[in-house]
């Protein structure tokens, strides 16, 4: 044999001595099919929980000799076993009260949209609010403004939002209930819609009842502050308690819809049951931005809560046309998007982060808006500050090849969303065919050595969700393997919050935050991985979900 150096040796002795002063493992699960996402050691049978912490993988015989009187094994049946899920970019809530309309398509048309709400209004007590959820047929439709809102309803508020979140369109009670009038100036980076030669834009002439970006964000968060604490609370417990049941044990919530103090307090009082990183959502004004909210929230609360990271939105989404794209787009001569922010604007919340050393998340999905980002990182501090700060492109559609290497060389990792894969018709109609061919990568930013996560914004489904990265209906030359997926979905979304060394892997000394699952999600066929749920769900070695079938 070798010898040993002295230092190895002392080592040796020091673990053997900490794990003897530690005791025996207090759970072992043996029989399982293990995927660790450790690139160690990928695939085991078995591990072994201390504490709040995994002690030991291996196989099952070898476990099983670590076990004392007191450790209580579990046997999963041959189950799938996955690192707790990580959800990097959900939109948990509060969910806005009132009536919620269904439409006999998942995309209906202004006139469905209209037949809906009249049967609502004829239905619900007076002053109930009624909301709707609504495509780009409706966005396109220049009828879809608060006069046909207003003829359907005229007294109650009614609110038409844009799926993807951008866009909505508002009655006349809605924009009263707001305190919003034909003389309200646009915030910076949002606008109201105008009525065409009715006065001048962003301040004055008629209101349309359009409002997107940050004039609706402004508007939503007014929304959900009138809902009340106790609703607010029971939403985020609802919501964590379905992540629960589908094995995601970390939510990244890119809080929108309330102010960081609330979303803080909200969160502490609502006690989940899995880890919650509250991420800042500055608001503006028709002067700048609200600084103030981000600087009113303890940055560490300790526990299951953490208060990190700062978003902003840099351009809108294809849906509306409001990515910032190089290239026009194809269903609107001369129309190329754009940006929300000014140079200026960009410049100071990049020399912000720097100061504050806080993770910077901007939603940037064209490829214009993309590039200007990049050049404003470079421009404002050298390549090996901002790879230490792990800036966060979400979404990034449109991360063309010729922006890769700065891209790569900045340390920007790369949040996607498999949902917005599903919309392949509208991508090629807003498109030419060489633009839309290359967007969404996923697949080529692997192998130019990109690291990537993935969340929800939408469904939380994580198994939908890990099947359109695996489809890839918009662009399958850019799928993901499964195993691929589930690494984005587990270590990849860590390591977008800086979290990867206590999380997303099955390792001796990580957290023991865990998934068994009910069926492989590896070799199901593909269209049923949505049917997928965990069985039992552990954060820190405790039971937060037990369906009771794992003796």
């Amino acid at each position: 044999m070798r010898r040993l150096p002295a230092v190895a040796l002392t080592a040796l002795a020091l673990a053997a001595c900490a794990r003897g002063r530690a005791g025996p493992p207090e759970l072992i699960l043996t029989g399982g099919r293990i995927f660790t996402a450790d690139p160690v050691r990928p695939w085991a049978e078995a591990l072994a929980i201390r504490g709040s912490r995994i002690v030991a993988v291996g196989t099952t015989d070898s476990l099983r000799r670590l076990a004392g009187p007191r450790t209580r094994m579990r046997d999963v049946g041959g189950r799938t076993v996955i690192p707790g899920l990580n959800d990097a970019h959900a939109h948990p809530g509060p969910e806005l009260r009132g009536t919620k309309l269904a439409t006999a398509t998942g995309d209906g048309g202004l006139l469905e949209i209209a037949r809906s709400l009249a049967a609502a209004a004829r239905l619900r007590p007076r002053g109930t609010w009624l909301f709707a959820t609504v495509g780009d047929r409706v966005l396109d439709d220049q009828r879809a403004n608060r006069f046909l809102l207003d003829s359907i309803v005229p007294d109650d508020p009614v609110v038409l939002e844009s799926w993807s979140g951008h866009t909505a369109v508002l009655n006349s009670a809605t924009l009263g209930a707001l305190g919003i009038g034909h003389g309200t100036p646009d915030p910076l980076g949002g606008h109201y819609g105008r009525v065409p030669g009715s006065g001048g834009g962003g301040g004055g002439g008629v209101l349309d009842g359009r409002m997107t970006e940050y004039a609706w964000w402004n508007a939503r968060r007014r929304l959900a502050s009138a809902v009340p604490d106790s609703a607010s609370r029971a939403d985020f417990r609802r919501f964590a308690e379905a992540a629960a049941r589908f094995g995601i044990t970390t939510v990244q919530d890119m809080n929108t819809a309330l102010s960081t103090a609330r979303a803080v307090a909200l969160v502490r009082a609502a006690d989940l049951p899995i880890r919650w990183r509250v991420i800042r959502f500055p608001m503006t004004r028709p002067e700048g931005r609200d600084l103030a909210d981000t600087r009113s929230a303890d940055p560490h609360p300790g526990g299951m809560l953490d208060v990190s990271g700062t978003k902003y939105i840099l351009d809108g989404t294809p849906v509306e046309r409001g990515a910032a794209m190089r290239r026009p787009y194809a269903d609107r001569e001369g129309w190329h998007g754009e940006l929300d922010f000014p140079p200026e604007t960009l410049q100071a919340i990049i020399r912000e982060a720097l100061v504050s050393r806080d993770q910077l998340m901007v939603h940037a999905v064209g490829d214009s808006a993309i590039a200007v980002l990049l050049r404003s990182l470079a421009a404002a501090a050298p390549e090996s500050t901002w790879r230490a700060l792990r800036p966060r492109i979400e979404h990034g559609d449109f991360l063309a090849p010729d922006l890769l290497p700065l891209a790569r060389r900045l340390g920007v990792v790369v949040v996607q969303n498999p949902a917005h894969f599903s919309i392949p018709e509208l991508m090629h109609r807003r498109f030419a065919p060489d633009v839309a061919s290359a967007a969404q990568p996923l697949r080529s930013l692997l192998a130019a050595g990109f690291p990537i996560a993935l969340g929800s914004d939408g469904p939380m489904n994580p198994y939908l969700n890990i099947m359109l990265a695996v489809a890839h209906p918009m662009n399958p030359a850019e799928a993901l393997s499964r195993e691929q997926a589930v690494l984005a979905y587990t270590r990849g979304s860590a390591y977008a919050e800086l979290a990867e060394r206590e999380t997303g892997t099955l390792a001796p000394g990580m957290l023991a935050d865990l998934a068994v699952l009910s069926q492989d999600i590896f070799t199901v066929p593909l269209g049923e991985l949505p049917k997928t749920e965990s069985v039992l769900t552990l954060v820190g070695g405790k039971a937060i979900y037990d369906a009771g079938v794992v003796q």
